[in-house]
């Protein structure tokens, strides 16, 4: 089974920088992507969809043109849910949820804490109300894929400039401590599984003409609970492909 991961930066924008052409050669079973940054009612009905894939939205409800996840699946879901149950963070549309039998396939778009401390606070609650989520379907015995954009990188490894972003927020120990956590909990980093090198990122400032450069942070990722290790084949980085400031994130398991 293929899963993307990738956050297109505007679903609208990402067609026509060839999204469904990329899809089309790549034929993932199932891509999640974040920050659509669209309802459904503003994506053209032909561009709503890849061919052969069956599609999932989740779109701010409190601000337009702001956040959003969708989720495209060959594969038919059992079941989808988009809500952890807090209205505060369910209003931005921030997670899809596609169970299919074996495990729960959970896209998730984590919020920037860039933007001021209430906002930072926001994305530290986010965290520990989604975590206490993943974990309450744990404990009823369920598998997880955690895809998306976490908005954080991890380790110094994970960053280009880790010494001049300590204090930036995507980098900060406070944010940090929370994918700590993660590990903690007996989730895997699946990309970390296969390559321990640095110089590997998924994301890059348009502003600062970083990716040329490849001055970027990791901040994209697929975790698994460690019951799915084992059906983890290869995570990898399409970071030739364009069209967006991340790039896509690929898991194979076998399934």
């Amino acid at each position: 089974m293929k899963i993307i991961t990738w956050n297109i930066n505007g679903i609208r924008a990402v067609h026509k920088k060839g999204f469904f052409e990329y899809i089309e050669r790549e034929q993932p079973d199932v891509i999640c992507v974040q920050e659509t940054k669209a309802d459904i009612e503003q994506i053209h009905h032909d561009f709503r969809s890849p061919p052969g894939y069956e599609a999932f939205y989740h779109s701010c409800s409190v601000k337009k043109g702001y956040s959003g996840v969708a989720t495209f699946t060959k594969i038919k879901p059992e079941a989808t849910f988009k809500n952890i149950g807090i209205e505060r963070f369910d209003g931005e549309g921030r997670i899809i949820a596609t169970d299919f039998g074996e495990f729960i396939l959970i896209n998730v778009y984590f919020p920037n804490g860039g933007m001021g401390e209430v906002r930072l606070q926001y994305k530290l609650d986010f965290y520990d109300a989604f975590f206490t989520f993943c974990e309450d379907l744990r404990k009823k015995g369920r598998k997880l894929i955690i895809c998306g954009d976490y908005n954080t990188a991890h380790h110094t490894i994970d960053i280009a400039r880790p010494k001049e972003n300590i204090m930036t927020s995507g980098f900060m120990v406070i944010e940090r401590v929370k994918l700590d956590w993660l590990q903690e909990m007996k989730y895997v980093d699946t990309f970390r599984m296969f390559n321990q090198e640095g110089g590997n990122y998924t994301w890059w400032s348009v502003q600062q003409q970083a990716r040329p450069r490849n001055v970027g942070w990791r901040i994209d990722y697929h975790w698994v609970t460690e019951d799915l290790v084992s059906k983890v084949e290869s995570c990898i980085h399409h970071t030739n492909q364009e069209g967006s400031d991340h790039c896509p994130v690929v898991l194979q398991i076998a399934m």
